[in-house]
């Protein structure tokens, strides 16, 4: 199973946020949206950076209550893990984990083309394996 399969069944938006915008924003906008990440982008197009809960934290941990009216710039994930949606739920679930990230935007000819959460990923992939398990158990039951 590709990347580009969880696109469809999710959709290709993308929930972006300028760099300059301030993180009581971003805050709000992830409770609202119910989600865990942003994609720092001033175009929509190219990926800048990500913010995620992760970074918020960290963010309180280092600079308290201050970090409400920072800017996103000031604490998003730069240099971004990215994927592709020819890549497979397996090598995405290995970057994923390799490099602690809970959120991969997808990338397709240089531009922002979605992005998975490990929740997708994960979904996905449990997906694939009843599927095989099912065609096995099948298999198994003509063959006797």
């Amino acid at each position: 199973m590709k990347v580009r399969s969880i696109l469809r069944m999710n959709g290709a938006s993308v929930a972006t946020t300028a760099p300059d915008t301030t993180l009581s924003t971003v805050v709000w906008e992830l409770k609202v949206k119910g989600i865990g990440a942003l994609v720092v982008s001033e175009d929509g197009a190219t990926v800048l950076g990500l913010v995620s809960e992760r970074d918020i934290v960290q963010g309180l941990a280092e600079h308290g209550a201050a970090l409400l009216g920072m800017r996103v710039s000031q604490v998003m994930t730069r240099p971004v893990v990215t994927c592709a949606p020819e890549d497979s739920i397996t090598r995405v679930m290995a970057q994923m984990t390799h490099h602690r990230a809970r959120h991969l935007p997808v990338m397709e000819g240089g531009r922002l083309a979605g992005i998975v959460s490990v929740g997708d990923v994960v979904k996905h992939r449990l997906e694939e394996l009843e599927m095989e398990a099912n065609i096995l158990r099948e298999a198994l039951i003509v063959s006797h």
